[in-house]
């Protein structure tokens, strides 16, 4: 199941989200989208977890979980839309 997570902080990197999500379940990838010109991290990425059931609990735990101050956004990605 593939996970859309927004309001990332900036410091945040792919290693850190990943243990977080980890502990909901088994992560089977993480990206953050960086800025193409300044490698800037653009505050959100996508986690894909092993089973649906994971990315539900994950879901559960995290929306709304506030990380280095500020509240991650996570839902179930929509692979329809493709926008960056």
């Amino acid at each position: 199941m593939k996970l859309f997570v927004k309001n990332i902080d900036r410091d945040i990197n792919e290693v850190a989200l990943e243990s977080l999500f980890a502990m909901h379940g088994k992560v089977v990838s993480t990206k953050i989208i960086y800025d193409k010109i300044t490698w800037e991290s653009k505050g959100f990425g996508f986690v894909e977890m092993m089973k649906k059931e994971e990315g539900e609990k994950a879901i559960a735990a995290l929306n709304g979980f506030v990380l280095k101050g500020r509240p991650l956004s996570v839902v179930e990605a929509d692979e329809t839309k493709r926008r960056f």
